[in-house]
């Protein structure tokens, strides 16, 4: 039976167990007086007959999946003289030609491979049939179980929660696991990195070059990863992108909730959250073709000659732009929340509106509003694509936005982009870039919760 046909019978088997033991419950309710004197209702026992007669067997069906492969693996390559696995022979390489021997796209006049194919064909076709044999039988089992168990006093509905409630847990460790997995993972390549150059060389560097030389009287032979400029460059896009987006954002945010008619906000608000769904690179078209010319032609009309054709100033411009929306739909979905109480409170004390917003409505919002302004600082570090078309890839320490800048996601791409070996400060400085990243994301994190903490207003 192909893993398909058996996932479909194990969902067939959770809905006649659902069925079988749900009914039984209701049958055997009536005959003893009704429905009452069954412990959980009747949908809890046919839910506890379908988690005995799919989960167990969905989890050995995955723990099959994961380790079928390496055993098939070391029982084939088991059987093959010791020359094809000793030497500079690649065994990854033979076993995966034997595969191919043995799913018929490829051939060989080798009697030791052709025996190995053969091997690999009666080891999958006898894995097959235990599984099935395996799995049907476990299923079947825990649907007689959960039949037998459709009784009054079986307190199903508590065996259910505690289920779901594992299973949540479950979901969670896997979040937080995966949340680990993905910090260890670029901790322990950074420190790969600052064990080959120096933290404070990384840190206070004013020089990224990080282009490994071919000869060692070559200059910059051991590469450059000073990454002050790409920190001032990331900086300078992202806070030219926030004074876009956070005042437009959020005073459009303000018209929306307060000041504009029904009729009105049913066309603007989702006109507006259109930005969000075009393409980033459609966004960097705009920004290579038509912003940054238009930026360097009116910089060269006023005498500023250093203006590039690729700048800071154009792609924080159109960042700035792509990110209103995450602004204003997130601030005007936390102003509408504030109740109308305080708003109508405010107006009967004789406030004007725009005294109620301003000392009212907005410090009762700050909390969603600063999150979504940190939302969008984060959209607008992450940013890739348009950094790349209009401000570039070189990496200028500069003050000037009409210049040519990069990022740290830009270098991080172009660090790991083709064929790199993870042994070189060169490609192990992405990982540093990101670490640096993420600590500047949880201080980032850290003073918005003691903010919003230390001047939000609490109301009863």
């Amino acid at each position: 039976m192909q893993a398909t046909t058996l996932i479909t019978f194990l969902l067939l088997s959770a809905v006649v167990a659902f069925w079988i033991a749900r009914q039984r419950s209701m049958d055997m309710g009536r005959s003893q007086g009704g429905l009452s004197i069954l412990h959980s209702r009747p949908s809890y026992y046919g839910s506890l007959a379908a988690i005995l007669a799919t989960i167990p067997s969905l989890i050995l069906f995955l723990l099959w999946q994961s380790f079928e492969g390496s055993l098939v693996n070391t029982l084939v390559m088991a059987q093959l003289p010791s020359t094809y696995t000793s030497g500079d022979t690649n065994p990854g390489l033979v076993y995966s030609q034997i595969t191919n021997i043995a799913n018929g796209l490829a051939k060989t006049d080798d009697p030791n491979l052709t025996n190995a194919a053969r091997h690999y064909d009666q080891l999958m076709d006898l894995g097959l049939t235990l599984r099935t044999v395996v799995l049907v039988s476990v299923t079947l089992l825990g649907l007689t179980l959960g039949w037998r168990l459709a009784r009054p006093k079986i307190k199903s509905r508590v065996y259910v929660e505690k289920v779901l409630q594992f299973f949540l847990l479950f979901c969670s460790s896997i979040a937080i696991l995966t949340t680990a997995g993905i910090v260890l993972s670029v901790l322990f390549e950074a420190i790969r990195f600052f064990n080959m150059v120096p933290v404070t060389d990384f840190i206070f560097g004013t020089q990224w070059s990080p282009q490994i030389a071919l000869r060692a009287d070559q200059e910059g032979a051991s590469g450059a990863f000073g990454a002050i400029p790409l920190f001032t460059g990331t900086l300078m896009i992202s806070f030219i992108a926030m004074l876009i987006a956070a005042p437009v954002g959020l005073m459009s945010a303000i018209y929306l909730a307060e000041y504009a008619s029904p009729r009105v906000r049913n066309i603007v608000k989702p006109v507006l959250e259109v930005l969000a769904g075009i393409p980033t690179v459609v966004y960097g078209f705009f920004a290579a073709l038509t912003a940054a010319p238009l930026i360097r032609d009116i910089a060269h009309s006023v005498g500023l000659e250093s203006a590039s054709a690729e700048s800071a100033l154009a792609a924080g411009l159109i960042m700035g732009i792509m990110i209103i929306p995450f602004v204003s739909s997130l601030s005007d979905d936390v102003i509408n929340a504030v109740p109308q109480a305080l708003r109508d409170g405010s107006l009967g004390l004789g406030a004007t509106r725009s005294e109620t917003i301003l000392n009212v409505v907005i410090p009762a919002a700050l909390p969603g509003i600063v999150g979504g302004l940190l939302l969008a600082v984060s959209r607008a570090i992450g940013e890739t694509m348009i950094v790349v078309m209009a401000a570039g890839l070189s990496a200028n320490l500069t003050a000037n936005p009409l210049e040519s800048v990069t990022t740290v996601t830009v270098q991080i791409v172009t660090l790991l982009v083709g064929d790199q070996e993870f042994d070189s400060p060169k490609t192990l400085a992405a990982f540093a870039l990101g670490l640096t990243l993420f600590v500047v994301t949880l201080v980032l994190n850290f003073v918005a919760l003691r903010i919003v903490k230390k001047y939000r207003e609490q109301y009863d």
